[in-house]
């Protein structure tokens, strides 16, 4: 019998929605964790299946995030209905919160955690914060009377600390934790035929490579003449020099489209930590995930 996912919950996320969302065979589901690749991999699922770098529509609309509450359900739901393509979803839900069925496709990716946090810190200087309560009804933070908001901490002092502090991974999701917890779940899996896992840094080397690999997998046939003008669509410079329609903002939630594609490079976090602090880091993750998790998450 199925087990009944895990409700995972946020000021601005819900996975219960999964349990409203009617299936078809062959949905692909695209769970990541946030800044691990999730519009990359997102924009080469539409390249895949509607076979033309010219998308109908946003990216964002042609492939929702279905437990998204600043856009409603019923608005979510009816443009999946609509479709007529092979859907693919984002979620940045692990694998145990979502239904699991024997005829949808799972991809999941991962990143280096300290590169996918570095990422995850610019990214929530570019979020419009008043806009998101506005939209999902979330209240203001609380503060005590009179008391001035804290200031941001600097990038590698908030780095160092995240590597650190202590967190449930199933109520902060983009923690340290949270990461390992969702990465963990989908190693386990990875035997399943309808699970896939994807790296980042694959990507960025063998983007060709990888993107064939995912075709393969999705039995999805290209006709080789299309190959080089599907690749160059999903490579770092030409989604980011179409921001305004590949960038994951249906809502106006960022303050710049443009800047959600801020490097698309691995490697920063650890010059911005000392040997001591990465040696806490790699400690840390030990006592979080399998050695061989480690070995493929942590390689070149």
């Amino acid at each position: 019998m199925p087990q009944t996912p895990h409700r995972y919950t946020s000021p601005d996320e819900d996975s219960s929605r999964w349990l409203d969302f009617p299936s078809r065979p062959g949905d692909i589901v695209i769970s990541t964790r946030s800044k691990h690749g999730t519009t990359w991999t997102q924009m080469i699922c539409a390249l895949l299946v509607l076979q033309t770098p010219d998308l109908p529509a946003p990216l964002s609309e042609i492939s929702p995030w279905l437990d998204w509450l600043v856009v409603p359900q019923d608005v979510v739901l009816a443009r999946l209905q609509a479709q007529t393509h092979r859907r693919f979803v984002k979620t940045h839900t692990p694998l145990d919160g979502v239904p699991i069925r024997p005829d949808t496709r799972y991809i999941v990716v991962a990143r280096h955690p300290l590169d996918a946090a570095v990422s995850l810190y610019h990214q929530n200087l570019n979020l419009d914060r008043a806009r998101i309560r506005e939209l999902t009804g979330a209240p203001e933070p609380a503060t005590a009377d009179g008391e001035a908001p804290k200031p941001k901490p600097t990038l590698r002092r908030w780095l160092a600390e995240w590597t650190t502090e202590e967190a449930d991974p199933r109520e902060w999701l983009d923690s340290l934790q949270g990461v390992m917890w969702h990465l963990s779940d989908a190693w386990s899996r990875r035997e399943e035929p309808n699970v896939l896992l994807v790296h980042y840094a694959d990507l960025a080397a063998d983007l060709d490579g990888e993107m064939r690999r995912i075709a393969a997998w999705l039995e999805i046939e290209v006709g080789e003449e299309r190959w080089p003008a599907l690749v160059r669509a999903a490579t770092f410079t030409e989604m980011k020099s179409n921001a305004e329609r590949v960038a994951p903002d249906p809502a106006g939630i960022m303050r710049s489209r443009d800047a959600f594609f801020r490097s698309g490079t691995s490697g920063s976090a650890r010059d911005l930590l000392t040997g001591e602090e990465l040696a806490a880091y790699r400690r840390r993750v030990e006592g979080l995930a399998p050695l061989d998790l480690l070995e493929w998450l942590h390689r070149p």
